[in-house]
């Protein structure tokens, strides 16, 4: 039954293309393609996680452990030697650590920005995207809280960091950025983790349902959906509920980047000592958070056959939005030199000139292409629905993205006010074994994700459809969305 279904709206999608009204709510171009019926959806959300996984699954899990294991030995080996290892020296005392660290808080923001904010504002084509882009959120947290876990180079005394007297009876020190970091991504994973539970409840009710009777799977799935029977009453609870978190979540949006950007804005540095980095953070979080969700949903959507549910038009809001974020973190990009040399401040116009003409001027000007640049592309609708052109500027943006913190951090203390103490740093490998492993532990978690959690929230979807509202407003026949690969508006 479930694989006649699957045919007949495979069959669907190849004969139309796109189905061929408008959205009968908004007047819009559809959300979903093929006018798929609930149980449909049902079916095409559930494949991956009840067929066996294709070949591609394993490579990828294959290649996310390896990764990940060289991830433990870098760790392990740091602990044993010390920070030593790395190349972190006078004057550059923080280098890939908290660079690593910055980058991936950064990549956690768009998963709240697609479910909590754009919930909100009712943006209803967030549904097909959101549930992904909030397990991304937890699995980037789970990476950044990393590097402050190994950078002090003594583990085993962080519990010295929590509200809590220790044995010798001090307290944390809460003027430390250390301490405001910590607070700051611990509250943001929290609330994001309790998030994306309360989303999945009628999902694993459902999944739980369709388990066979007595295995493991049911009795998993049974435990957290907590009892869901899916009546009048559970979802008044439910949408209360998920309201609620979401009006808590969306302002962590905007104060998590900001207190990790007191870090640097706090200083007496040149470089660093500057009122526009909290909102120039915030943009560039989002900026990058989105670029790693066009990333995963360009590989996910042609896996695990779900491109009638995550279509080109969902590449072509979330492109957009990198256009604007692209754009306002190009405009501080500019604001920061003119502000180094209006203040008339001579450190302070060294170092921003050091950057662009210095020995790390090929950092600067990655950075630069990469992040304002390359989003430029997308002003033409053709660019915003070219699947391969989308998924090479995503990484290309993240490549940006990482270099812009990478360029922040090492460019201001590589030539401090002594040039007796100028050096130039040099990353190590085992600098780089923990980057690329921090990376297998974030493919690690998302590759178990999609294998057993429903990684599309099938409730959310189903809203959006036509049959999901009673009196359906009639709309006249109207020109059809161009779905076609890189097809023109």
């Amino acid at each position: 039954m479930a694989e006649a279904v699957l045919q007949d709206l495979d069959a669907q999608i190849a004969a139309h293309g796109v189905h061929p009204d408008v959205d009968p709510i908004d007047h819009r171009p559809p959300l979903i393609l093929g006018a798929p019926d609930f149980h449909a959806i049902t079916e095409a959300v559930a494949r991956p996680i009840e067929w066996k996984p294709p070949l591609g699954w394993w490579i990828v899990l294959g290649i996310s452990l390896s990764m990940l294991a060289l991830l433990g030995v870098a760790v392990g080996w740091l602990f044993w030697e010390g920070i030593g290892v790395w190349g972190n020296m006078i004057p550059v005392a923080w280098a890939w650590d908290i660079t690593n660290f910055v980058f991936w808080v950064g990549i956690g923001h768009a998963g709240t920005l697609i479910s909590a904010v754009l919930f909100l504002v009712r943006q209803r084509w967030r549904t097909s995207i959101n549930r992904a882009a909030e397990a991304m959120t937890l699995f980037a947290v789970a990476c950044a809280l990393l590097f402050p876990t190994i950078h002090t180079g003594r583990p085993w005394l962080d519990y010295w960091m929590l509200p809590v007297p220790n044995q010798m009876g001090m307290w944390p020190q809460f003027r430390s950025p250390l301490m405001w970091d910590v607070f700051a991504v611990s509250i943001y994973g929290t609330v994001s983790l309790i998030f994306w539970y309360v989303g999945l409840i009628p999902d694993l009710a459902t999944m739980r349902d369709r388990s066979k009777p007595g295995s493991l799977a049911q009795r998993l799935n049974g435990l957290f959906a907590l009892g869901w029977r899916g009546g009048h009453r559970q979802w008044q609870h439910y949408e209360r509920a998920y309201l609620l978190l979401a009006g808590l979540a969306t302002p962590l949006v905007l104060s998590v980047h900001s207190v990790v950007s007191f870090d640097f804005a706090t200083s007496q540095l040149p470089g660093w000592h500057t009122t526009i980095f909290p909102p120039y953070f915030v943009a560039g979080a989002i900026f990058s958070g989105l670029a790693m969700v066009i990333t995963l949903m360009v590989i996910c959507r042609v896996a695990f056959k779900m491109e009638h549910i995550i279509n080109l038009l969902h590449f072509d809001r979330m492109a957009r939005l990198i256009l604007a974020t692209g754009s306002i973190v190009g405009y501080a990009y500019a604001t920061e030199f003119f502000v180094a040399w209006y203040s008339g401040n001579l450190y302070e116009f060294f170092t921003f000139r050091n950057r662009a003409m210095g020995p790390y001027a090929w950092a600067y000007w990655t950075m630069v292409t990469c992040n304002v640049v390359v989003p430029q592309l997308f002003w033409f609708k053709k660019a915003r629905v070219h699947i391969p052109l989308l998924f090479v500027a995503s990484i290309f943006i993240n490549i940006g993205m990482w270099f812009e913190r990478f360029v922040i951090i090492v460019t201001s203390l590589h030539r401090d006010f002594m040039p007796a103490n100028w050096d130039y740093f040099r990353p190590t490998i085992w600098d780089i074994s923990t980057l690329v492993g921090s990376f297998g532990l974030f493919f690690t978690l998302f590759t178990l994700f999609v294998r057993f959690l429903p990684m599309v929230a099938m409730a959310e979807v189903k809203g959006v459809l036509p049959q999901a509202h009673a009196q359906p407003h009639p709309v006249a026949p109207s020109v059809p969305y161009r779905q076609e690969e890189g097809a023109p508006a």
